[in-house]
């Protein structure tokens, strides 16, 4: 039998990252989350945390655990590393099956470490390469399960972000947005679009994942742009307007960054009642446990939110030395509400009334895609954060759990979030290569 061939040094460096970690202690994942989360002292290591979930996908009959009063349901299953959604205005939900774009030569050789981190990509169900496709699913009968699906666009490098305002609809792929001609209830775009506004890409393009969000009165398009690394270890030239939020002029393509400091934020929303944006924001790994909280927060015009400076306001990264950092951390913006570190938050959905209980009828989905820098793990799942006039109000509330089985194997990870017509939630899984459908259990209700 043919046995893959490691050198020694490799060898000792899977075994080393294994056991990295092993004595850190770990606080109450409640201490990291809410609106004054606990900061423990920084604890570097020679090699960092490393657990990485290795993939045992769902079975034909199995589904994440609900909250009480909800169900999950497969809405559709056999999709390639679904990542994003977006609905809409007929019902019909679009899903973006996209993964990373291919590196580029002068990066792909990045050493023990970067061999290193192919192989957790590989082992967390990440390592497939981008369908570089949009797909639209139908669920006629409103039922939770997608009736049709057909290819709605494809040939579009590594899709993530989609807003439709008026007929126009914007796609956000790894290093430009596009725009497409829509006409609802179409169910194909044959057309290549037009580039509206180029975005950093590659060749590195470390956070490839370009969200999108339209202004409510359709005036703006805001991207997410993250960052090119993880503390800016790659020299803040490779920074240069990343780790960002853009405001882009749809009509003319014109561009400012509207918010800075912000690691990777890619979740971006409108928050109903006051349409103040928000989004959720991945922070910095390598630092512990329990350390850097990632966040859910309001994004402040001209705001700047510590990266790669400081973290949670300004609290100092012993790792980044940078003649710019005393002015800059002066600056830096205290996020509203910690949601637990190394969680990975990508999915950001506001609820509304429809479908759904009562207790999830004011405040924030948030899809949490999980942690590989942290023993135990943490995230894989999807929580609701309650609001209260505009604000987190309250503890998060588990909405769907079960993501790792028992033995600590990601069945799915969740992604993006998003609500359906009347209000259910549509939940992106990229490993379990799956849209779950959550909605009331009206079994449960029959019983009462």
């Amino acid at each position: 039998m043919h046995r893959p061939y490691h050198s020694a040094p490799t060898l000792l460096l899977l075994a080393a990252a294994s056991l990295a970690g092993c004595g850190e202690s770990s606080l109450p994942p409640a201490a990291g989350t809410g609106p004054n989360p606990t900061l423990p002292p920084p604890n570097q290591t020679m090699l960092p945390t490393v657990q990485v979930a290795a993939v045992q996908r769902w079975t034909s009959d199995s589904v994440p655990a609900a909250a009480s009063g909800l169900r999950a349901v497969s809405f559709a299953d056999g999709l390639e590393h679904p990542r994003w959604l977006y609905v809409l205005p007929n019902g019909d939900v679009l899903v973006a099956e996209s993964n990373a774009p291919p590196k580029g030569e002068e990066v792909k050789g990045e050493g023990v470490k970067g061999f290193f981190k192919k192989m957790m990509m590989k082992k967390a169900g990440a390592g497939t390469p981008s369908a570089n496709r949009i797909t639209l699913l139908r669920d006629a009968d409103g039922d939770g399960k997608a009736e049709l699906r057909r290819v709605f666009i494809e040939g579009v490098q590594s899709p993530f972000g989609m807003a439709l305002v008026g007929d126009d609809l914007y796609v956000a792929e790894a290093d430009a947005v596009r725009r497409f001609p829509y006409r609802s209830g179409e169910t194909r775009i044959a057309s290549t679009g037009e580039k509206l506004v180029d975005l950093p890409g590659g060749p590195r393009n470390h956070h490839w994942t370009k969200s999108l969000v339209a202004s409510p009165d359709g005036r703006f398009l805001y991207v997410g742009v993250g960052s090119n690394s993880d503390h800016g270890e790659n020299g803040m030239a490779e920074e240069k307007d990343r780790a960002a939020i853009w405001e882009i002029e749809r009509a003319t393509g014109r561009h400012r960054i509207y918010a800075d400091g912000l690691r990777n934020p890619v979740g971006l929303a409108f928050e109903p009642g006051s349409k103040q944006l928000w989004a959720v924001v991945n922070e910095r790994d390598e630092l512990g446990n329990d350390l850097v909280p990632d966040y859910l927060t309001s994004v402040r015009e001209g705001g700047f939110y510590g990266w790669p400076y400081s973290y949670y306001g300004q609290h100092l990264d012993p790792r980044v030395k940078d003649a710019a950092a005393a002015t800059r951390v002066a600056q830096a913006i205290v996020p509203d509400y910690a949601l637990g570190s190394h969680v990975a938050p990508l999915g950001l959905a506001f609820s509304r009334p429809g479908v759904l209980p009562n207790e999830f009828g004011n405040g924030a989905f948030v899809g949490e895609h999980g942690s590989w820098n942290r023993k135990p793990p943490s995230g894989y799942k999807v929580v609701f954060v309650p609001f209260r006039d505009g604000r987190p109000a309250g503890e998060p509330i588990d909405v769907l759990t079960g993501f790792l089985d028992a033995e600590g194997k990601a069945q799915g990870r969740p992604v993006g979030v998003a609500l359906d017509r009347r209000g259910a939630l549509l939940v992106a899984d990229d490993v379990g290569n799956r849209i779950w459908w959550v909605g009331p259990d009206q079994r449960s209700a029959g019983a009462q």
